[in-house]
């Protein structure tokens, strides 16, 4: 049996209990840091890592590539939806599918050229859904785009995509709506196995009444059927797709006034050409008209809105008819992106997409508050803020920069997480403690174009059963695993990759459950050794413990493993790591079973 825990706990380890890996571990970052610096180019630019392997690069198919103009606009690559071994990369022109049943070389299965905007990519089973929004897409995907004012050839909606033979999907129906699709959230309701909803957020200029019916571009208090002021929710029958349809226009924003933003750094004030115009520090029309991404979190009944200004906490319980429960504004916030929660709800984090994802917003003027992510805790109702964290390196003025996509790493007992900067590159984050966030890894590229600022880097980074991957705008589908290190262990990594999930869509946030497996007990003990908040005779006694049950079988491993379980919860009540030995111990428990 480890010693009790409260006849080891002296006045020197109490001091300790209020330590932070933060804290402990702020002075182990590389110095000076590898990403400064780095040489431009398209395929052949400089790299920079740390913590973290890059284990494949694929670029992208020949539909997809200019050889003659990198970074060409038309062919820009954009967001990843996962299903089994197969990655959907969604692109201004289409999209493409990757098998990576070897991700090390992923092999392309089918690239389909679709234009129609940023095609905002969502999967589940047999069905694609691709986001429409550019008034040039067909509707029959051709090359021609849209002539006439109004067509009934125009695609602005979700395209839904029959893939049950990958390599000849197969169209069947295109949603339209008034606004169209910047992106969208596929959101499943466990009591409710025959349907799925796709939760619309629209950002483009409304439609003509003449092209589809009921759009209206008047503000609500003239028109109560404004196409302003709402999303869309599109019901979508499992076995009948062709009947998808939309079932409810919620308007999450009713009653919110306009949010006042940050101005322009002062750099870009300098380098605006004489006689531009300066961008207004109130934006709006009455308030805000729309998301540019949610983030639905069904396991928890919650859904957190990047939209207009503000970030918005939705109550989702009711699928097909989410509510608005809080609206957080915040000067420092220019345009709110997307979402993530912590693994048990009770934090957010928004993404500040500050210039739009095409202008350098990490250049060493530009304040660490500003294209920055924001943390906040729930209180209750209420999202109180608590810190910011952004990229800690500096990028050119050549770079566009800033926080864009990303997902946690369904590591026991932390928030960490991955996140994408366009060419800031990939970085690795833990924001467990909300008040201080820090990094743990980092990847990187010098720019696309060392004379001239060239659209390029990361769209968007995610975990995905074991590996981390990563649409490049310009340079096709990276693959990486993480290594080992001060910041994350063995134990903690070999423990997230026993979160398997058959299909991904980050915009749908599941939620991570580890399964009973003594590597998992041992994150959390590295855990608590990293943090020196316990003695160190008592966790010793502890892995002993564990050790000597590991290599028990049958009635000998449950008795080892219920007796340790007993002293657990007997010390966790006077524990600094009171929370940790509680996990510890439901481990253990289920270990015993």
């Amino acid at each position: 049996m480890p010693t009790p825990f409260r006849s080891l706990l002296s006045g020197a380890l109490l001091l300790l209990a209020g330590s932070t890996a933060a804290s402990q571990l702020a002075h182990a970052q590389p110095s000076p840091d590898p990403r400064i610096g780095l040489k431009a180019g398209w395929f052949d630019a400089g790299e920079a890592s740390w913590n973290i392997k890059l284990v494949a690069n694929t670029k992208p198919s020949e539909a997809f590539l200019n050889p003659s103009t990198p970074g060409d606009a038309r062919l820009k690559n954009s967001d990843l939806a996962f299903s089994g071994n197969l990655v959907f990369q969604g692109n201004y022109s289409g999209w493409q599918v990757w098998d990576i049943g070897n991700p090390r070389k992923p092999k392309l299965r089918a690239a389909f050229v679709c234009p129609g905007s940023q095609s905002d990519v969502t999967v589940y089973g047999n069905l694609l859904f691709v986001s429409a929004e550019a008034v040039s897409g067909r509707i029959d995907c051709g090359l021609g785009g849209v002539e006439d004012e109004v067509s009934k050839d125009r695609a602005r909606g979700i395209r839904i995509i029959d893939i049950s033979d990958i390599e000849h999907p197969r169209s069947i129906t295109t949603v339209q709506t008034c606004r169209g699709s910047h992106t969208n959230t596929l959101v499943t309701d466990p009591k409710d196995p025959e349907n799925v909803y796709i939760y619309v957020s629209g950002s483009a200029g409304v439609r003509s009444n003449a092209e589809l019916a009921g759009c209206s571009a008047t503000n609500p208090d003239i028109d109560p059927n404004s196409s302003l002021f709402r999303i869309e929710v599109i019901k979508v029958p499992v076995k009948n797709p062709a009947a998808a349809a939309i079932v409810s226009s919620p308007r999450i924003f009713e009653g919110l006034s306009e949010a006042t933003r940050h101005g322009e750094a002062a750099a870009d004030r300098r380098e605006r050409p004489a006689g531009a115009a300066a961008r207004p520090s109130v934006v709006g029309r009455g308030g805000p008209t729309q998301c540019h991404d949610i983030t639905a979190y069904p396991a928890v009944g919650l859904a957190g809105g990047a939209c207009s200004g503000y970030g918005i906490l939705l109550d989702i319980r009711d699928i097909k008819n989410p509510k608005r429960i809080y609206a957080a504004s915040d000067t420092n916030m220019s345009a709110w992106h997307s979402a993530t929660f912590s693994n048990d709800g009770s934090k957010v984090l928004f993404s500040d997409e500050w210039g739009g994802g095409s202008s350098p917003r990490c250049r060493a003027t530009d304040k660490v508050e500003w294209g920055a992510d924001a943390i906040f805790v729930r209180n209750g109702d209420k999202l109180d803020f608590k810190s910011y964290f952004k990229l800690p390196a500096a990028q050119t003025s050549n770079e566009n920069c800033v926080s864009h996509n990303g997902s946690l790493i369904p590591i026991p007992g932390r928030e960490v997480m991955v996140q994408s900067w366009y060419q800031g590159g990939i970085n690795v984050f833990d924001w467990t403690d909300p008040n201080h966030a820090f990094e743990v890894a980092f990847f990187d590229r010098g720019p696309m174009d060392s004379t001239a600022l060239v659209s390029g880097g990361h769209w968007s980074a995610y975990w995905y059963n074991g590996l981390i991957y990563g649409s490049e705008i310009a340079r096709g589908l990276d693959v990486w695993e993480l290594t080992p290190s001060e910041f994350l262990s063995k134990n903690e990594l070999d423990a997230a990759k026993l979160v398997k999930y058959a299909y991904f869509n980050a915009q749908e946030q599941p939620q991570a459950v580890w399964p009973a497996a003594f590597v998992v007990a041992r994150a959390y003990t590295d855990q608590m050794a990293r943090n020196s908040a316990v003695p160190k005779a008592w966790l010793d006694g502890v892995l002993a413990q564990l050790a000597t049950a590991e290599k028990a079988k049958g009635g000998a491993r449950s008795t080892a493993l219920n007796a340790l379980a007993a002293q657990l919860d007997k010390d966790a009540a006077g524990s600094p790591e009171s929370v940790r030995v509680q996990a510890l111990s439901a481990v253990v428990k289920s270990l015993a079973k």
